[in-house]
């Protein structure tokens, strides 16, 4: 049955606004009772009813605006100076100098404010207000503290296509910014629509990058200058070097040339401790390691070939990846190699032959970090295929100290800053590992899952609290390490010492049994020599057959007989055994 009701209104009427008026109701359709349907009804047997006892409750939600921060440069004009001189001509300024200095007003004020400020100075040398008296305290001991960190920030990539975060530089002035060179190091995978920018961080804004720095190619490496935080250079994945000044954009500065730049990717970029501050040097695994000041950048100021016969071809030269250099040891330093060969140079040396002064060797693969000890600069860290190896300068041979192999490889490493018996290291299952070899030299004090991909770049603050950990994916997760890992403990000093001084001793004791091992085979096989050869001329190979034979069935017989004997004895301990407690319960029934 359907039930419709015309409403009638004029076309006039239609669009007007309704006027309701009271009336009286009335009846449009009248539906009676069918008694005959009182047979298809149904009771709910049984019937659940939901009773909630407690009060009711109710969650709101709030999504307020994120504060944004945004720094602004403001120009500072000299000022002081009345119109009619311009404080940018010399002459000037020096004019109206003369001019001020010979008014008398100006040397009675300079002779008053002279006894008020000897007065400060002789207040100053009396008492120093910034001295602390309580040194000791910092080095409170904590060891009570079980090492633990956990994740401050997480910076990522702002690209679709994602970069590995393969080069991360702390500011120098406070640490509050965090430099990132991103690049994909996959040969001949990168996309087309794949970003050439690096970004510098600021810490206290996650959500975008305080700098976009636009290199002409991909950037492996980044550094800040320790001298002037303004000032970055940067290696690029096409083998040019940048440098930036931060005051003047993103943009870079000054390229160097392709023609008397690397021919592979720069992986390393260290600053050099220089009066000017503008001079560092690079590494590339085309085999050279170049000299650079930026105020030129058109060719190299020196070239060293890595090549350890010292003949300098570059066909012979080992790819460089890591770089070392010590501001106390200044014309030192060290490269690590894709061979797993540590070479150190002379910088000051003259000839290419005399810069290559050694060579140390023992990694599989290549040398992903190398780090000295900042306490202990002469013993140094190595990261590369699955294991870190710590290094004395005395002990050329074979390294000191060195962590179990692990099941994944390892991409990098650093020392404690604070703490010279701490490092860290990253590894391809994406864990950092903190290792204090004070407190346990097999395994790691702290392992810590950073991400599921793997880590590829590792950076430690200089108060040592702070770690910037890069992954493929081109995010890097900023933790901070517990109070423990980052405090001086009482006599650790002095416990380092004594232990890179005890182990370079076993190493250098073990080298000297080897050689004199290697030694007496030597002069034992030179002895021998002509007797094999006479023995093996009169043994004919049937016969050689033969006696390899029995020696063989001698050996397995023995150790056949070896078994029964021990299973013998074993039988009749047994039998002893049985025969004395069947003695102790005949004695207990008696």
């Amino acid at each position: 049955m359907e039930i419709v009701y015309v409403y009638v209104k004029k076309r006039s009427e239609f669009g007007r606004q309704c006027n309701f008026s009271d009336r009286p109701a009335e009846t449009n359709v009248d539906i009676q009772p069918d008694p005959s349907q009182a047979t298809n009804f149904i009771e709910r047997d049984p019937i659940d009813a939901a009773i909630q006892c407690a009060s009711d409750m109710s969650e709101h939600e709030v999504n307020t605006e994120r504060f944004e921060m945004e720094n602004e440069g403001v120009n500072h004009l000299e000022g002081g100076w009345p119109k009619d001189v311009n404080p940018l001509e010399m002459e000037q300024t020096i004019r109206f100098r003369k001019k001020v200095e010979k008014d008398e007003n100006y040397v009675n004020t300079i002779i008053q404010l002279g006894s008020l400020m000897e007065h400060c100075i002789k207040q100053n040398n009396a008492i120093n207000i910034y001295e602390e008296y309580f040194d000791e305290e910092e080095t409170a001991d904590v060891a009570d503290e079980p090492p633990s960190a956990k994740t401050i920030n997480v910076f990522r990539d702002p690209n679709v296509i994602k970069r590995t975060a393969t080069h991360l530089s702390w500011h120098p002035d406070g640490s509050k910014k965090l430099a990132v060179a991103y690049s994909s190091l996959e040969f001949q995978r990168s996309s087309k629509d794949m970003s050439y920018e690096s970004y510098i961080w600021d810490l206290e804004n996650p959500n975008r990058p305080d700098l976009v720095l636009r290199p002409s190619s991909p950037l492996v490496s980044l550094e800040y200058n320790p001298k002037d935080s303004h000032i970055l250079v940067g290696g690029c994945y096409n083998g040019q070097i940048a440098y930036w000044d931060t005051r003047k954009g993103g943009q870079p500065v000054e390229l160097s040339t392709v023609e008397f730049s690397h021919r592979d990717p720069v992986y390393g970029m260290i600053w050099l401790q220089s009066k000017t501050g503008t001079d560092c040097f690079s590494a590339s695994t085309d085999g050279q390691v170049l000299w650079w000041d930026i105020r030129k950048l058109t060719e190299p100021t020196e070239t060293l070939v890595m090549d350890i016969s010292r003949k300098g071809v570059l066909e012979n030269a080992l790819g460089a990846i890591a770089l070392e250099f010590e501001p106390t040891m200044p014309t030192k330093f060290m490269v690590g190699t894709e061979q797993g060969v540590v070479i150190t140079c002379n910088r000051k040396a003259k000839t290419p032959a005399e810069k290559i002064v050694g060579t140390y060797s023992g990694h599989h693969g290549p040398i992903y970090a190398l780090a000295r000890n900042p306490f202990f600069p002469k013993n140094f860290l190595t990261v590369g295929d699955w294991t870190a190896r710590i290094w004395s300068e005395d002990s050329k041979e074979s390294s000191i100290m060195w962590t179990k192999y692990h099941m994944a490889y390892l991409t990098d490493g650093c020392w404690s800053t604070i703490r010279p018996a701490v490092f860290f290291t990253t590894k391809m299952d994406g864990t950092l590992d903190v290792w204090d070899f004070l407190f346990k030299q097999n395994n790691p004090s702290l392992s810590v899952k950073v991400c599921d991909e793997p880590l590829f770049s590792l950076r430690l603050q200089d108060n040592g609290r702070f770690i910037g950990c890069g992954s493929k994916l081109g995010t890097v997760t900023l933790l901070e390490v517990s109070s423990g890992l980052c405090t001086l403990q009482r006599n650790e000093k002095n416990l380092a010492t004594a232990m890179f001084e005890r182990e370079t001793k076993r190493e250098k004791i073990l080298e000297a049994r080897h050689r004199e091992m290697r030694l007496k085979e030597r002069t034992k096989a030179e002895g021998k020599e002509e007797d094999v050869k006479v023995e093996t001329e009169e043994e004919k190979p049937e016969e050689q057959l033969a006696r390899v034979q029995k020696e063989f069935f001698e050996i397995i017989e023995a150790e056949i007989r070896r078994k029964e004997r021990a299973a013998k004895l074993s039988r009749a301990q047994e039998k002893e055994v049985t025969d004395e407690n069947e003695d102790e319960d005949l004695y207990k029934e008696e």
